[in-house]
């Protein structure tokens, strides 16, 4: 087996039975904020897209990069498909072209046969509320003879699986480093900010070393971060300064963590970087650029590269900040009221859970989202917030102007904002800004009642029934309608049998029902 880095949490995984291209990822992400480090851009693409199956883990942007799907990878390769239970991937990946698809069960081993033969894999897929866009996952891949996990930046639960179905795993690609706005755009104390960031740095290297401890793989390589700020805004992001608070310590940071652990394992690989395996044996490992250039790009010569890197991309970044919609214009009171109250009035659970009217300061604009009132609305005289955000009002317009269905996935991993709030994090604000469609607000809104109650039921013409649809979670007083014996879905027209609970529109899905 051959892994070559392409960046990030990218890899290109070779074998006689035939390519997987996981996550390539090359242009800038969440306004332009974050870009991959090192720099990938100078990769021969094409002939890395000439791949014969495709990886994507997840809609984060830093892992799903359409215009780079759309210009340099095969059209004909089968997709592996993560098993989420919101057909978003799905739909983004049809819209660029993609038409094959092999969908995955998750945590099941499945085989997959080409013409060059056959592979073993294993999406592990994350679906909770809180796991990427509605849906985080990692890939187990093996050619008969090595075992690569591409573990990416899902935090899976449990991973016995992965031991059971294929044994020893020889390589291991884990993220270690933040990708987070916390704690750096918190309104809060000098001390007290880097307090959290230093806290935050160890802990999540703490995490990756857990996982490493519980996969054993032989070898490890540290991916999927950190990112680059290369926006003169935002360049004090970078962990080129020596700042212990600093969230995205990078592969040499991690790797020498690793080494005081007493794991030697751990490998360097930069984009265009080759290693090749024979079951647990490290044949080779080639950085594209001598050794020595390819560790003072993380050590002595950090802060000179990221210059000459921001230089280079100085014209892309100024015309990704010129597709913005313009700062100015009429109130965003009414816009803001069409885009989240409808949503509001379909998640009671998350709704209740953030429980407080939250500030929205956009520029010199202030507007107020009523979560208890499920309303949009001005603030009141001397009105208190337990939640507050500052956006400038470009972001604000262009996620507008694009319906876009996730700010977290757009605005919040930007780090071009400001929070405060009173208390601890609050998970259902950040997964209402998260799922901004019915499709998604449904999902999340059933997933907190089901975690909390999944004994709920609902009269419904003339049957006791289930609350929440097998489905997709979503609430069935809202959604449902009942024709003589078969209950409808609106949500996604799915159908059920009431009499006998059988799913009328897909294998298993059962309903529990019974008659009045």
């Amino acid at each position: 087996m051959q892994v070559t880095s392409v960046g990030h949490a990218g890899f290109r995984i070779d074998t006689a039975a035939g390519s997987i291209l996981c996550d390539p990822w090359v242009n800038p992400a969440y306004f332009a904020s974050w870009f991959p480090f090192p720099d990938n851009s100078r990769l021969d693409w094409d002939a890395l897209g000439d791949c014969d199956y495709l990886y994507v883990s997840h809609l984060h942007k830093d892992h799903f990069d359409p215009e780079h799907l759309r210009a340099h990878v095969n059209k004909d390769a089968t997709v592996l498909l993560p098993d989420y239970p919101v057909p978003d991937l799905r739909r983004e990946l049809e819209a660029l072209g993609f038409h094959t698809f092999f969908e995955t069960t998750d945590s099941v081993k499945h085989r997959v046969s080409g013409p060059k033969g056959d592979l073993d894999v294993m999406i592990i897929a994350l679906r909770a509320p809180a796991d990427g866009p509605i849906g985080d996952s990692g890939l187990v891949v093996s050619d008969g003879e090595t075992v690569a996990f591409n573990m990416n930046d899902a935090r899976p639960i449990d991973l016995d699986m992965v031991a059971t179905e294929f044994g020893d795993v020889d390589v291991h690609m884990l993220q270690y480093s933040g990708a987070i706005w916390y704690p750096m755009v918190y309104d809060m104390p000098a001390r007290a900010k880097e307090a959290f960031g230093t806290q935050k740095r160890q802990r999540q290297m703490d995490r990756s070393r857990q996982y490493i401890a519980q996969v054993g793989a032989t070898w490890v390589v540290p991916s999927a971060g950190p990112p680059c700020f290369l926006d003169p805004e935002l360049r004090w992001l970078n962990d080129d300064h020596d700042d212990p608070a600093n969230i995205f310590p990078d592969q040499a940071v991690f790797l020498d963590q690793l080494r005081r652990h007493g794991h030697d394992g751990g490998l360097l690989m930069i984009p265009g970087t080759v290693a090749s395996f024979t079951g647990s044996t490290l044949d080779s490992l080639t950085h594209p650029i001598p050794d020595a250039e390819a560790e003072a790009i993380f050590t002595t010569g950090k802060a000179e590269y990221i210059e000459a890197y921001a230089q280079r991309m100085a014209p892309v970044l100024a015309a990704e900040k010129a597709s913005w919609a313009p700062a100015s214009g009429d109130s965003l009171l009414e816009p803001l009221r069409a885009k989240f109250e409808p949503i509001m009035v379909q998640s009671d659970q998350i709704c209740d859970g953030i429980g407080y009217p939250v500030e929205l300061r956009i520029g010199t604009e202030t507007v107020v989202l009523d979560f208890p009132k499920r309303a949009v609305r001005e603030a009141i005289p001397d009105e208190k917030f337990r939640y507050g955000f500052g956006i400038a009002p470009e972001l604000v317009r262009t996620v507008l102007r694009d319906d876009e269905p996730d700010w977290v996935n757009t605005i919040f991993l930007s780090t071009r904002f400001q929070a405060w709030r009173v208390g601890g994090y609050n998970e259902y604000l950040y997964t209402f800004f998260k799922c901004l469609t019915d499709e998604r607000i449904a999902y999340a809104d059933g997933w907190f009642a089901e975690a909390h109650d999944t004994s709920a039921s609902i009269d419904l013409g003339g049957y006791e029934i289930q609350r929440r649809c097998p489905h997709l979670k979503a609430d069935l007083s809202k959604f449902g309608i009942v024709e003589g014996n078969t209950l409808t879905c609106n949500l996604h027209g799915w159908q059920w049998n009431l009499d006998n609970g059988r799913c009328l529109t897909s294998k298993g899905h059962e309903l529990r029902s019974a008659k009045r």
